[in-house]
């Protein structure tokens, strides 16, 4: 009898044991299979250019992640919509398209092109169907370290050299922003006052980064266009460039993206 009821024991820690390491390796590879969409284009804002991603670049990358990174004319919108489109037609599959500060309204008319499966606005300005972003920058009154000036005689909007270092990129090393500065694009000014003709997060998933620490583009006013467009919103503690100063925490935003879209 005792034979018996050892054996009896036995098949039971069998079976269990076959139970678990099946839920365990059925697991694993559900974990592994997850959809996941791979790909992003980056697209950077005024007074800045596409070298700005390079820390986030790295992230994406080491994660498996196809990147690529616009580098706009900010010549205008239409040229700026026009370069961003460029490079998702190079993309092989789904995109998330995420955008900066200005480059937010670039994403918003380029996010219609049919390989964008969802926006990411990184303290970035989120226009409606007729806004233009000007009218976003105006909402609230600027902080006293924002150094956006007004348009020169050829009609370029530059950001004050005394200014940049506090008013743009406040955590980050003074001697990395003196470098910023100098490789800052002409923005031309009729870029700001340029109205979407069709904003892309009405038909798309979008995600928004609040820079807490933003001195460029006030974080209230970030959050009121986020709401108003039922935007998931993550709020990071970090400056303007918070892309910069916090790549990890973006990344995450961008990963979380990728994830859950390609669930649905």
């Amino acid at each position: 009898m005792k034979t018996i009821a050892l054996k009896e024991q036995l098949n039971r820690y069998f079976m269990f044991a076959v139970l678990f390491f099946s839920f365990f390796f059925s697991a694993a590879i559900t974990a592994q299979t997850a959809p996941v969409i791979k790909n992003v284009v980056l697209v950077h804002g005024a007074f800045a250019d596409g070298s700005g991603y390079r820390g986030l670049y790295d992230i994406l990358t080491k994660k498996g992640y196809h990147v690529t990174v616009v580098q706009n004319p900010l010549s205008s919108l239409a040229d700026d919509v026009r370069v961003t489109n460029l490079a998702l037609d190079k993309q092989d599959g789904p995109t998330i398209l995420a955008g900066h500060s200005w480059g937010g309204t670039v994403i918003t008319e380029a996010g219609n092109h049919p390989k964008v499966a969802a926006l990411v606005y990184i303290a970035a300005i989120q226009p409606d169907n007729g806004e233009n972003s000007v009218q976003w920058l105006q909402t609230a009154p600027p902080a006293p370290e924002n150094g956006v000036l007004a348009p020169d005689d050829k009609g370029i909007v530059y950001y004050d050299k005394d200014k940049f270092h506090a008013g743009f990129a406040g955590d980050l090393p003074k001697d990395q922003t003196d470098f910023m500065f100098a490789s800052q694009g002409a923005f031309v000014a009729q870029g700001f006052g340029t109205p979407i003709t069709k904003a892309a997060w009405r038909d798309k998933p979008a995600y928004g980064i609040v820079a807490t620490e933003d001195k460029s583009i006030e974080p209230s006013v970030q959050r009121t266009m986020y709401k108003r467009s039922n935007t998931k919103i993550t709020e990071i503690k970090g400056s303007h460039v918070v892309f910069i100063s916090q790549p990890k925490a973006v990344a995450e935003v961008i990963i979380t993206a990728s994830k859950e879209v390609a669930k649905k």
